[in-house]
């Protein structure tokens, strides 16, 4: 049985005759007759009393019923296809870091959703790497994060750049301090990120490249750790400059530049090479895709 025999019952039933359903279904009157004599052999019963005028037979009766309910569910199944391609709707599950969840997605999904109602969001916070790994191993559907290492296995678009630097509490020595050189840092307490986030790689690089044993007091798992650790006063770190806009604002931080961390750090969306992406999905890629820079660092 197949959607294409139950619409030519259907369609017997109101014209009551073969040709004028074919006419209408744009078949010759020999398929019509196929695909009810082809019904009526898988269901081991008449459908359609032949004599003129052509009527549906007691068990044609009881077989259109449910023909016309199938029907329904199948079209009413196209237009839930369709409405997904005018509505975008659905889930995505979205892995990202403590700080651009904090700084920068409530902006991007209050204009999302306020768009795509419909579309609901997870999010995970994780260091950058286990962003990249959660992606590849399919336990978030879309990633936010620094693009430090390129991955055949996952697709990476960059939204905007960010860089490290040097943050210390209004009271540390060094406060009054505008610019200073790495070589200062070796003397200092450092508060570090824990050694399998991607910032600690690349501030682990410079010191390595500079010779520098840091003076490290702690390690934490997130930037925002970081602050707070700073802020009162138990060390001096290298973080993210978006992550410390409103503690810069508000004077919990002071921010000295460095001048061999100043690289720029691309950050972007990712997810995994030749998945498949539903319509929630293409939509919130899209859309921050086509988000201006300024978008994502207007907090500064």
């Amino acid at each position: 049985m197949n959607i294409s025999q139950l619409e030519t019952l259907l369609t017997i039933s109101k014209t009551m005759s073969f040709r004028k359903a074919g006419e209408l279904l744009n078949l010759t009157q020999p398929a019509v007759s196929a695909q009810i004599k082809t019904l009526e052999d898988e269901f081991k019963t008449v459908l359609i009393d032949r004599n003129q005028p052509v009527t549906l037979t007691d068990h044609g009766q009881v077989f259109l019923e449910h023909a016309e309910q199938i029907l329904s569910i199948v079209e009413e199944l196209k237009q839930k296809l369709s409405d997904l391609h005018t509505t975008p709707q659905g889930h995505i599950v979205l892995g990202t870091t403590s700080s651009i969840a904090i700084q920068i997605l409530p902006r991007v999904l209050s204009y999302f959703q306020n768009q795509f109602p419909l579309i609901k969001t997870t999010i995970h916070t994780m260091s950058s790497s286990q962003v990249m790994a959660s992606v590849e191993n399919g336990s978030v559907d879309i990633g936010i994060s620094y693009l430090f290492e390129k991955n055949p296995n996952i697709h990476s678009s960059v939204l905007y750049y960010d860089t490290f630097e040097l943050v210390v509490p209004p009271s540390h020595p060094m406060s009054s301090l505008t610019h200073t050189t790495v070589d200062t840092l070796k003397d200092i307490p450092m508060i570090m990120l824990a050694p399998d986030t991607l910032g600690r790689r690349f501030v682990d690089q410079i010191f390595r490249k500079y010779n520098i044993q840091p003076n490290i007091v702690m390690e934490v798992s997130s930037s925002e750790e970081v602050k707070r650790m700073v802020e009162i006063n138990l060390g001096a770190a290298v973080v993210s400059k978006l992550s410390i806009a409103n503690e810069l604002r508000l004077g919990t931080l002071k921010m000295i530049k460095v001048t061999e961390l100043e690289t720029s750090h691309p950050v972007g969306v990712v997810y995994k090479s030749g998945r498949y992406l539903n319509t929630a999905m293409r939509q919130f890629i899209s859309d921050l895709k086509g988000m201006p820079e300024h978008h994502f660092i207007s907090s500064e």
